[in-house]
């Protein structure tokens, strides 16, 4: 069993996949208003605009909740931590932390995101900020 599935893209997060591809972090812009949303939605929770624009933001948040995971397919010994990030722009996202001892998580830890390549699949990470 594979240690991660290969994302699925729709047309409304290709951009963000493509995005870590390259290694930028892409949050969905509403072409109207401006307000960011992730995970995308067809249509702005703010001002009901139906197009969006990627934006690069700055990859830099904080760690608002986390949780160990023990999923069965885990193939090394390090303990997954999954946490609920807040971005400097107000947006969260659900993505591992690594780099990290688990004793030293805590909530407000201040993170930066990283790319990894993990089984041939690139994803979105985020580090202890240095």
């Amino acid at each position: 069993m594979p240690r991660v599935i290969a994302p699925n893209p729709s047309q409304d997060d290709e951009f963000f996949w493509e995005g870590v591809r390259d290694g930028k972090l892409l949050i969905a812009s509403c072409a109207r208003c401006g307000s960011l949303q992730h995970p995308p939605s067809p249509m702005c929770p703010v001002c009901a605009a139906l197009e969006w624009t990627p934006a690069e933001v700055s990859g830099r948040g904080t760690v608002l909740s986390w949780v160990v995971s023990h999923h069965p397919t885990e193939a090394d010994d390090r303990p997954r931590i999954v946490a609920l990030v807040e971005l400097e722009e107000g947006v969260r996202l659900v993505s591992n932390l690594v780099e990290v001892d688990v004793t030293d998580v805590r909530n407000d830890m201040a993170v930066q995101v990283s790319f990894t390549e993990v089984d041939g699949v690139r994803l979105h990470q985020f580090r202890p900020t240095r």
